[in-house]
């Protein structure tokens, strides 16, 4: 039992290890948001405008 604990432990703690790199790579190659910028929301082109 002791050892299913000490397994679980690690696997948590690489998976904590595992999303912060996936984080620290999305947050230094990612593109920059700067204010201003249009934020694309698809949609059909034959939608009504009820603007």
């Amino acid at each position: 039992m002791k050892r299913l604990a000490v397994f679980a432990f690690y696997a948590i703690g690489a998976l904590a290890i595992g999303y912060l790199a996936l984080f620290a790579y999305a947050a230094f190659t990612g593109r920059e948001l700067q204010p201003g910028d249009p934020i694309h929301i698809f949609r059909k082109p034959d939608a009504p405008n009820y603007s």
